[in-house]
């Protein structure tokens, strides 16, 4: 009987774990004050609720950070960056998020349970953890997931992913209480959030780069098309420029353009091949 009422309500599905970790929470709260602590960490959890439900990612728990779970790793990967990218600036409170895609056992707990302030739906199972572990593994403001969830968001983007977002395999590791070495990857935007993290208390790092360079291939296609475009129009300036001081250097033209007031360029083309010439002596002498 007791058997068949948890079979009701549990059940097993995959889900992408989002586990978001404040980072430096007990000093923040030393630093400033219990009182001005809980306002800041209210303002900041008011966001990042907001992101989540923009998201459509679900919250399941909250302490020095939020778990969360997404039916899509798209969904989970988009609030990650967008989070890192926005909420940190507003709030001055710094976080590293980790994210894994697999099974995990979704308890629904009992209404009477609920009316006491129980949690609605709880997870369990080992996936929960790879989440912590990964998340254990980031740097501050990095944003990392398991092979697992890579190998569904390879290759895939939509409206909501932030520009010039990259993927970097920062390594091979040994997460403490999971049998199997976990391969580990980046996301991010920059070259920075992709650097490989050493070894924490319960993660080893067995293996992978030691630094994550990002060649020009990499690079998004805008921005190529961005750094030729600006180099071009400065180029063109000084041509154009260029051109047009030789052409009010011959009085003829001057007259022709009305530009008479512009006679002192004669002035300035005589004294120029003297003053060159000065300067190149001066060089032979030394």
């Amino acid at each position: 009987m007791t058997n068949a009422l948890y079979e009701v309500k549990m059940r097993e599905r995959y889900l992408a774990i989002v586990l978001l970790d404040l980072i430096g929470s007990t000093s923040y709260v030393q630093k400033h004050g219990a009182r001005k602590a809980a306002l800041h960490f209210q303002m900041h959890d008011r966001a990042t609720r907001n992101l989540l439900y923009k998201y459509r990612g679900r919250e399941i728990d909250r302490s020095d950070g939020f778990l969360c779970s997404f039916e899509s790793v798209l969904d989970a990967v988009n609030f990650a960056l967008n989070y890192q990218a926005t909420i940190p600036k507003k709030t001055s409170i710094g976080a590293r998020i980790g994210i894994h895609w697999g099974i995990v056992v979704e308890v629904h707990q009992d209404e009477m349970f609920v009316a006491h302030n129980a949690k609605r739906i709880e997870l369990e199972g080992l996936s929960k953890n790879i989440a912590a572990r990964t998340m254990s593994l980031c740097q501050a403001g990095q944003v990392l997931l398991t092979e697992e969830a890579f190998k569904i968001i390879r290759n895939r983007t939509n409206s909501d992913t932030p520009k010039g977002t990259m993927y970097a395999c920062v390594g091979v590791y040994r997460f403490k209480g999971v049998s199997d070495p976990q391969v580990v990857y980046a996301v991010g935007s920059s070259v920075d959030s992709l650097q490989p993290p050493p070894s924490s208390e319960k993660v080893k790092r067995l293996g992978g780069p030691e630094k994550i360079k990002v060649r020009l291939r990499d690079r998004q296609i805008r921005d190529i098309l961005t750094w030729i475009y600006w180099r071009l129009a400065i180029s063109s300036v000084f041509i154009w420029v260029a051109i047009f001081y030789y052409l009010i250097s011959y009085p003829l033209i001057r007259h022709m353009l009305g530009l008479e007031s512009l006679a002192w360029v004669d002035t300035l083309n005589y004294y120029i091949p003297l003053i060159i010439d000065e300067a190149m002596r001066r060089c032979r002498i030394k």
